[in-house]
């Protein structure tokens, strides 16, 4: 998984690949070359007293370092940018993908596991790719290179590396068995303590209402000890290759010295030699420890990797069909032919064999307790969900057979969540029609009766708007809700009980005015309240994900012992007709 990754997202960048290979093999081959050049000056220069060949060779060796410097430079610069482009467009290609799931997928991921694989799974994968590039391309040369140098130098003595390496690698081998199943936890545990986290603050009133601040505080403490134990039980077995490898390097030097002194002695071997051979025994040794440090990496980052392509392979149950067609809107009638939708892992449907029509012109009502399915309903017209059963049509068309695009240009909706995004008011208002004038906000605004407290600032319609709108009320998010949807004109509203937070007073109000807005579009209102709804068109009653009836208030009070038990419930005896 991670090589597909990574071959996936370096393909923009070869020409910048291999420059930075190139240079890698320059500055190694210069770091290869100083130990030659420096057994060079100590043999003809130091041992014979020979001053000018020591500042011959010595001016080469300036040389030659700086050439090294510069390459290493120039090699580290380009990596890092590429390393980074690489990251930037993983984390696109991610968000993308999220972008198209329904809410289906991002239920099966979950928000703190999709936000961890976005950012810390990517920046895993971003680190790998540039110590690749920064250490890897060389590691390998550098090794190679030593072992030949070595070799050169002294062939007899180069048997010390049939010892040192195998010891290395075995020392490896047995952390690695150890670590990759730990970097899988530690992933899991992060998504675990972000999930935790993310619901404390969401919930951050509740717990302080419920007075569950030491509940919530042991409960993130317990997933936060969790994930800091995995973490240091996998430092611990990381801290073990180092000192091991510096161990063997040590022990490698001694010998070195050891039987080295024995070879001068014998006349077999030149003291700048010696110097060389150990020079190139710890490149040697810094270049397995160099690929350690790679190796302890890419384990995690093939996980990363595979969390990654989990996203990225993963398709949206909601897509276009492939001879879809776009939607000319003609009214926005809806037609519910036996809809039905079972979420996954239910045991039963929360829909059944719901059928109705929402005639253009008029406004549609659904009411039920709590759990019937009203708006799982909503939810199925814009495509966020699809039905699982039945099928919904607008205007006489299937909507899985029209694009996506087309179908919700047409349909404005206000969630029963009222959520506002980060920026102003204008921005928040235009999120649907960018190209909508000012005039065109305040007319939405009047008739969303939010005019007056957008007004009252003296930023007006560029007052900030906090993450999520939490500068504003939860009755002035509503409504700011409703002139976002008003301002696309569209053919469709759909309103998820979206005057909950609204007095009365205000709620009247408002209606009245939408009444005028939408005359000739199709709304669907999913409300609580039966004042909201007592004077639409036509009334659906859900009971158990079922069609109970269907009709106008005054049908349904004498029809519907459900529709009368919830009447009853909210109005006087008296109010009652």
């Amino acid at each position: 998984m991670l090589l597909r990754l990574v071959r996936q997202n370096l393909a923009p960048y070869k020409g910048a690949v291999a420059v930075v290979v190139l240079l890698q093999l320059l500055q190694t081959v210069a770091t290869l070359y100083l130990p030659t050049l420096n057994a060079d000056i100590i043999d003809r220069g130091v041992v014979t007293g020979n001053t000018a060949v020591i500042l011959d060779v010595g001016g080469w060796m300036l040389a030659v370092t700086a050439g090294q410097v510069v390459c290493a430079v120039a090699a580290t610069y380009l990596a890092s940018r590429v390393a980074m482009s690489a990251g930037r467009d993983i984390r696109d290609r991610l968000f993308t993908s999220v972008e198209s799931f329904s809410s289906r997928e991002v239920g099966t991921f979950g928000a703190p596991s999709l936000i961890t694989r976005t950012t810390n799974d990517v920046q895993q994968v971003q680190m790998t790719l540039l110590m690749t590039f920064t250490v890897m391309v060389s590691a390998p040369i550098m090794g190679l290179g030593g072992v030949l140098l070595a070799l050169n130098q002294d062939v007899a003595l180069s048997g010390i590396l049939l010892l040192i390496l195998p010891a290395l690698f075995i020392v490896i081998g047995l952390v690695l068995r150890r670590l990759i199943p730990l970097f899988r936890r530690v992933q899991q545990q992060i998504d675990r303590v972000n999930g935790v986290l993310r619901e404390q603050i969401m919930g951050l009133a509740v717990i302080r209402a419920f007075v569950r601040e030491r509940t919530e505080q042991e409960r993130f403490d317990g997933a936060n000890r969790t994930l800091t134990e995995t973490q240091l039980r996998t430092a611990q077995y990381m801290a073990l290759l180092f000192p091991a490898a510096m161990l063997v390097a040590n022990l490698a030097s001694v010998a070195v010295v050891w039987f080295g002194a024995y070879r001068i002695d014998a006349g077999q071997m030149q003291i700048g030699a010696l110097t060389a051979f150990i020079a190139y025994i710890m490149q040697i040794l810094m270049a397995v420890m160099m690929s350690m440090f790679m190796i302890m990496m890419l384990p995690r980052a093939a996980v990363c990797a595979e969390r990654i392509y989990e996203v990225l392979d993963t398709e949206s149950t909601v897509r276009d069909a492939a001879d879809a067609v776009p939607l000319v809107y003609d009214g926005g009638t809806l037609v519910f032919d036996n809809v039905g939708y079972t979420y996954p892992g239910a045991e039963a449907p929360v829909l059944h064999n719901v059928s109705f029509t929402a005639a253009s012109g008029q406004t549609t009502a659904i009411i039920g307790s709590t759990g019937a399915g009203k708006s799982t309903l909503v939810n199925l017209v814009p495509r966020l969900l699809d039905a699982t059963d039945g099928r919904i049509l607008v205007d006489g068309q299937d909507i899985r057979a029209v694009t996506l695009q087309s179908l919700r240009s047409g349909i404005g909706l206000v969630p029963q969540r009222a959520y506002l995004f980060s920026g102003t008011v204008a921005s928040n208002l235009r999120f649907g029609r960018p190209e909508a004038t000012d005039t065109e906000l305040w007319e939405a605004l009047e008739i969303a009766q939010a005019a007056d407290f957008v007004r009252a600032s003296p930023e007006g319609l560029e007052q900030r708007v906090e993450q999520g709108g939490g500068n504003f009320s939860g009755g002035q998010r509503q409504r700011l809700a409703i002139a976002r949807a008003l301002v696309v004109r569209p053919a469709v509203y759909l309103f998820d009980d979206s005057f909950s937070a609204l007095d009365f007073a205000t709620d009247a109000r408002l209606r009245t005015a939408l009444k005028q807005r939408t005359a000739d579009a199709t709304v669907l209102i999913v409300a609580q309240r039966v004042n909201t709804i007592s004077d639409a068109a036509r009334i659906v009653v859900l009971e158990e994900g079922r069609v109970a009836a269907q009709g106008t208030h005054a049908e349904l009070l004498e029809t519907s012992p459900t529709y009368r038990e919830i009447v009853e419930s909210q109005l006087t005896a008296e109010e009652v007709p």
